[in-house]
Order: structure tokens, then C-alpha cells, then sequence
């Protein structure tokens, strides 16, 4: 689910972003601000949620072997931002630099722009390492009070949509940047017990989820797109709204309701090593994937003198040139890949590796839980 999130993330980039060339730089647009009805869409393609989701649920397992190891709670913070940081600090760098020397050079007005487009995608990893960050605190507060600190948060990001709207303090609105994420974060801590309850809670969720996006979107106040749609009086991702909440309610009902149909075919070896491969390069591919989107761009740009801005209406021909799309970025970007991907084998099997005899026999439910099975809790 975590790669897979991440590669919606990529190719939706790679193959619906649409250019405008100006002075000041590209501005982007997508299929979405020139086609009404595909917002729909993004109730699904909008994966942030379900990434944040997915990450909590997998720290909180990463967390448990560590402990079990007798690693500190800071040693463990430490070594998973450094896992982060490193690799997208040293890409933010090397693109600032390059755009600083660059508009020393030549003077090109519109090379900030390109760099912060090339860089921008990379938010979403400053929030992780906020809540990677807080997570000593996260997960006390999961130990003492439960679920209802998923009900605080939710209380936190419905009040702050309040104070933005109703009484015009936009300033609020970004404090569900670390509430709606932390909260999606958070949920991950129950996902054992999602895949545990009867059947009929998946279900449960997956239509609360629904119906919650369905009255907030079709009441006026939130925009129906889970995206940022140029025209839009607002985005529900910019910052985050509690929409995004609905939202990430509907998906992990919608992965709970079609886990079984797709655990019948990831139990086959081809697609186990499928996934294996896509779960050790999603992380790169999303580190690179904008560079290789530029570097295609440049590419066009030098073999035909055109091609870097799009100012036509996305028609039949345009659809039909999606793969192509993809095509170049993913050629682009193979090269880093090939080069920083093999280096994350190593310490990836390195956080999977039991520590004792005993840690190797425990389940994962019991990794979970951080008790044997059967316990009074």
C-alpha cells in the first residue's frame, strides 16, 4: 500500500501535469481545471491519506522490534529521520545550488520557479519527519487514551476549518498540516485491529467515509476535488481541510472491504516479488522523480526547440499521448535509481531483522499489540 501510494503519486505527475510556460517561470496546471467531472477521481487518486496511514501502522511495528532490540526512543527517531532527511536534503541542495548558479550565469528569471517546481513535491516528507519527531508522544497518547485521541484530532482539524471559514482566520488552516496528518498517522496504530474486526467494519467504514465526503463536498463548503485545482476558491490540500479526514476514513474502509481479493493474488510468488521490487525503489522513484521530469522536459526542449510548454486544451490527442508521458520521466529517471536504489537494500533488511531467536518466533499481531497474544488487554 505504502509503494503503491507513492507510484500513484509519481505517474499522476509525470502523465497530468500540463505546463504553461512564463516569464516568471512553469506554472502547472492539470486535466482536472479543464474537465469538471474528474474530481471524482481524486477521491481515490489522492493517496496522501492512505501513505500517512500506511506509515503509521509501519513505525508503530519498526518502533516495537527497536524497543525489543533495546533501542532508545531517540536513537530510533534519530536513525528514521536520517533515513529521510539525507537523501532529500542532499536532492534540495544540489537543485538549489544548481539553480543559484544558473540564474548568477544567465540571469533566467524563471529558474526559481523551475526549482521550487522540481522540489516542491517533497513537502510531504517535512511533515513525516515532524511526526516522526513527535512519535514518542504519539504513541504515549495511543497507550493512555486510546481511539479517542483520533477524536480529539479530528475535533482539532473540524475546529480549525471553523475558525478559517466562519470567522476568516486563514492562519488556523495550517495548523492541519501536522493535525490532519498526525491524525491519519495516528489511525495507522489500529490498522491491526481493522484487519481483525468482523468484516462488516470495513464496510462501516468505507460508507461513513462516504457519506461524510458526499455531505461535506456537496454542501458548498469544501471543494470536490482532493486535490489543488487551479480556479478553486480553495484546495482541501493546501492546507489540509477535514475533508482529508472523511477522506482517509473512506480509503482504509476501501482497503479493508478489497484486501481479501487482493491477498488472494499477492500470495503468488511473481507478485511477491513484484511488490518487494516496487517496495525497495518506490522511495528513490519518488526522491527523482521530478528531475527525471525536468531532465525530459530538457530533453524535448533541445531535440525539437519546443515541447516545454503546453498551451493547448487537453484533447483526444493528448489523452492518447499519456504514455509517452510517462515514457520520458521514468527513462530519466532509471539512472538514479539504478545508482541510490541499491543503497537502501542494506538498511532495510537490516530494520527486518529479528534480534533474538524469540523475536523471530513472535507474530506480527504480537509486534503490535507489544503483548502475547491473549492478554487481559
Amino acid at each position: 500500500m505504502r509503494s503503491v501510494s507513492l507510484i500513484v503519486v509519481v505517474v499522476w505527475h509525470w502523465a497530468f501535469t500540463i505546463l504553461r510556460w512564463s516569464p516568471d517561470g512553469p506554472m502547472p496546471t492539470s486535466p482536472l481545471g479543464f474537465f469538471s467531472g474528474l474530481w471524482i477521481f481524486t477521491w481515490l487518486l489522492q493517496v496522501m491519506p492512505m501513505f500517512f496511514y500506511v506509515g503509521g501502522y509501519v513505525h508503530l511495528v519498526s518502533w516495537r522490534r527497536a524497543r525489543a532490540r533495546g533501542e532508545s526512543p531517540g536513537r530510533y527517531v534519530r536513525h528514521q529521520v536520517r533515513r529521510l532527511v539525507v537523501p532529500a536534503g542532499a536532492l534540495v541542495l544540489s537543485w538549489t545550488a544548481v539553480g543559484v548558479t544558473a540564474a548568477s550565469l544567465s540571469n533566467l528569471r524563471w529558474i526559481r520557479g523551475a526549482v521550487l517546481l522540481i522540489i516542491s513535491p517533497l513537502w510531504f516528507l517535512a511533515v513525516y519527519v515532524v511526526l516522526l519527531a513527535l512519535l514518542p508522544l504519539s504513541l504515549w497518547l495511543h497507550r493512555k487514551f486510546d481511539v479517542v485521541v483520533l477524536v480529539w484530532l479530528g475535533g482539532v482539524a473540524l475546529g480549525a476549518d471553523v475558525m478559517r471559514f466562519h470567522y476568516g482566520l486563514d492562519e488556523a488552516g495550517w495548523v492541519n498540516m501536522v493535525v490532519v496528518w498526525g491524525l491519519a498517522h495516528q489511525a495507522g496504530f489500529f490498522h491491526r485491529r481493522v484487519v481483525e474486526a468482523p468484516r462488516r467494519w470495513g464496510h462501516a467504514l468505507l460508507w461513513a467515509g462516504l457519506f461524510g465526503l458526499a455531505g461535506l463536498v456537496f454542501s458548498g463548503l469544501y471543494p470536490g476535488s482532493m486535490v489543488g485545482v487551479p480556479g478553486d476558491r480553495l484546495s482541501n490540500m493546501g492546507p489540509p481541510t477535514f475533508a482529508i479526514v472523511a477522506l482517509l476514513t473512506f480509503q482504509v474502509g476501501f482497503a479493508e472491504v478489497t484486501r481479501p481479493f487482493f491477498e488472494r493474488r499477492l500470495a503468488r510468488p511473481r507478485w511477491r516479488r513484484f511488490i518487494g521490487l516496487l517496495d525497495h525503489y518506490a522511495l528513490p522513484l519518488f526522491l527523482f522523480h521530478t528531475t527525471g521530469m525536468a531532465l525530459a522536459k530538457a530533453c524535448v526542449y533541445f531535440l525539437f526547440g519546443n515541447g516545454v510548454s503546453d498551451d493547448r486544451l487537453p484533447d483526444v490527442t493528448w489523452w492518447l499521448q499519456r504514455p509517452i508521458a510517462v515514457l520520458g520521466p521514468l527513462l530519466c529517471t532509471l539512472p538514479f535509481l539504478l545508482l541510490f536504489g541499491r543503497r537502501t537494500r542494506g538498511a532495510r533488511r537490516r530494520d527486518l531483522r529479528p534480534s533474538t531467536a524469540d523475536g523471530a518466533r513472535r507474530t506480527v499481531n504480537d509486534v503490535i499489540d507489544g503483548q502475547p497474544r491473549g492478554s487481559a488487554a
